[in-house]
């Protein structure tokens, strides 16, 4: 026999016996340890994590696609379209693989924790609004809970992941911009899950709806936004019914409980603030922002920073709301309640959203135009006694420095122009300006208020 056909049949023999033998028992050892690190971590976490989300990326998709209801999609989708089942199953896994994530509780614990404290309060001066401690205690620990947030930056992720850190770890619906080598790869081990959100594929809404419904009945804290997308305009929009009337529909009402949780997000500066009102000016979501416009305004910030020249983008806040129990909700009614539930859940979300000083000062010129900032100052403490409900937050209890803080912001980006001790909004960026006067609009009483939520020609 000649030496290189021994060797190569000693070198199939090898990696034979590694993969049947070696490591399957590597496997078990490093599963073990991690399933040991969990418990502990579990301890810990006011919401376990649950073994769903720690299940193997294989096993959920063959669970997903094995489920009844895409069997029936599919065998559905395959006559509809003239194709063997066999055609469509391979469709559906396709979709199975591209939605299940692989949650790392390493990765996210580990790194994303970490990650996501240092840049919120390295951008922003974080604040935490409105806050009932004991209420979101009472919920109970079975009960599977959904943060529902307002859409304002991609920073929402980062925040959030960062507040609830304590809490438990979050599954965020993602969209396609997210579906990039390798930032896929790491939001995936964070335990996300892509959506194709103007999909109108029936089989694909199936294995998406069954995902959906395999997770929330296993108790995985998710976190979504049900506007669908950024808000163009700064104000709440209209929220999108999808992956909340999956929650519906796959609801036993005999079974764990879902209860919703209203959060609210506010910014001094949002980071896509001209790519949002471009866009809307444009009356199209296409945003044109490539990959090396994002790097070249990260070096920026990273040269001001060792220049000793970088300030941080102002406060940025987020509050919880009343939590809305699916089943109380629902009791006494019939027919589909998802739009009831959308519309109520924004309701919720818009009563906390948080006042901050580039909002109020916004909100001020936009409707005064030209004003000194003792009027300014002025007119801040007659518009927060209007509205005493809101959850305002105050730097130093200071109407003044409120004032301060927040044209300071708007100068510096040319947002507002100041002369002679006046300060008036630059006509060229009036719709920069109505873009954060519209995140508190829906809080000014309305003989007060005019719509201002339309860009500026």
């Amino acid at each position: 026999m000649p030496l290189w056909l021994l060797i190569l049949i000693l070198g199939f023999a090898l990696i034979a016996a590694l993969d049947k033998v070696m490591i399957p028992s590597v496997r078990w050892f490093f599963r073990r340890r991690l399933e040991r690190a969990v418990a502990k971590l579990n301890q810990r976490l006011e919401r376990p994590i649950q073994p769903f989300k720690l299940a193997r990326r294989y096993d959920m998709i063959q669970r997903l696609i094995y489920d009844p209801q895409v069997g029936q999609a599919i065998a559905k989708h395959a006559q509809a379209q003239g194709i063997p089942e066999n055609v469509a199953f391979q469709e559906a896994r396709r979709y199975a693989r591209e939605i299940v994530p692989s949650f790392s509780a390493i990765a996210y614990f580990g790194f994303a924790i970490r990650l996501t404290r240092f840049l919120s309060n390295a951008i922003y001066r974080v604040r935490l609004g409105h806050y009932d401690e004991a209420e979101l205690r009472q919920i109970e620990t079975e009960a599977t809970v959904v943060f529902v947030m307002n859409h304002r930056s991609n920073m929402d992720y980062v925040l959030v992941t960062y507040l609830a850190a304590e809490r438990s770890a979050l599954s965020y619906a993602v969209g396609e911009w997210a579906q990039v080598w390798p930032l896929s790869r790491l939001i995936r081990a964070m335990g996300a899950y892509f959506i194709r959100r103007r999909s109108r594929n029936d089989l694909y809404r199936r294995v998406l709806a069954t995902y959906v419904r395999l997770a929330t009945e296993a108790g995985v804290t998710q976190a979504m936004f049900p506007e669908g997308g950024l808000s163009l305009t700064g104000a709440l929009a209209e929220p999108k019914l999808g992956l909340l009337k999956y929650i519906v529909d796959g609801h036993d009402p005999k079974g764990r409980d879902v209860v919703f949780v209203p959060v609210a997000l506010n910014y001094d500066r949002v980071l896509e603030d001209k790519i949002l009102t471009s866009a809307a000016r444009a009356q199209e979501r296409r945003f044109r922002a490539g990959i090396g416009v994002v790097c070249y305004r990260m070096l920026r910030q990273l040269w001001l920073w060792m220049t000793g020249r970088y300030h941080r983008f102002g406060y940025a806040a987020v509050s919880f709301g009343r939590p809305v129990r699916l089943t109380e909700f629902t009791s006494g009614k019939t027919g589909d309640v998802t739009k009831s539930l959308a519309q109520d859940l924004m309701r919720r979300i818009g009563e906390i959203v948080p006042v901050l000083p580039v909002p109020l000062v916004a909100w001020l010129l936009c409707e005064h135009g030209t004003m000194s900032r003792s009027a300014l100052t002025q007119k801040i403490g007659q518009l927060i006694e209007q509205m005493p409900l809101a959850h305002i937050h105050m730097p130093r209890q200071d109407w003044d420095y409120a004032a301060e803080v927040g044209l300071r912001q708007l100068v510096e980006r040319g947002v507002v122009s100041s002369e002679a001790g006046r300060f008036s909004p630059v006509d060229s960026e009036r719709d920069l300006l109505s873009f954060y006067a519209n995140s508190i609009r829906h809080l000014v009483p309305s003989e007060d208020s005019s719509d201002i939520s339309a860009p500026a020609k």
